[in-house]
């Protein structure tokens, strides 16, 4: 089967910038991801399009084409009880925010009492990025995944 909108694939990735590896499933579970409904960079799914178990493909993005460029001055000031991810925050540490954008994470610039400055841009923003991908597996998603817009069960998102 091949990869297309509304099938259910489950890969390998690394993840690397700059010939340094940021990120690997291969030695945790592979990633489940439902095609087609946003779930994953859009150069990435463009890569992956008419795929099947098997392939193996290299995808580099350009910073525009994965977490855009650096902004400048997207520093915000965020009262500490919105961050999300740690008890005790400093300066460098990533931060989960829950805006009316969705989730976003943010890096820590300087932490008060009750707020910290927070650089809004993701962590890989202006950087290219490679991803190494390995495709385990192809199916067809189920209705409710379709509907729901994610995958149920094994690798996939628990609510």
């Amino acid at each position: 089967m091949n990869i297309s909108k509304d099938t259910v694939v489950e890969m390998h990735y690394t993840l690397s910038e700059a010939g340094k590896q940021i990120e690997s499933s291969f030695d945790t579970d592979p990633l489940v991801y439902l095609h087609g409904h946003s779930g994953m960079l859009e150069g990435v799914e463009a890569a992956l399009e008419g795929k099947a178990a098997g392939d193996k493909i290299e995808v580099t993005l350009s910073p525009e084409k994965a977490y855009g460029e650096i902004k400048e001055n997207a520093i915000q000031r965020i009262p500490l009880k919105h961050l999300q991810g740690a008890k005790k925050w400093k300066a460098g540490m990533t931060a989960i925010v829950e805006s009316n954008q969705g989730r976003k994470q943010v890096t820590l610039v300087k932490v008060g009492k009750f707020n910290a400055d927070c650089d809004l841009n993701h962590p890989l923003a202006g950087k290219t990025l490679d991803f190494s991908i390995e495709i385990l597996n192809v199916r067809a998603a189920e209705p409710e995944e379709v509907a729901h817009g994610h995958v149920h069960g094994k690798g996939g998102h628990h609510h």
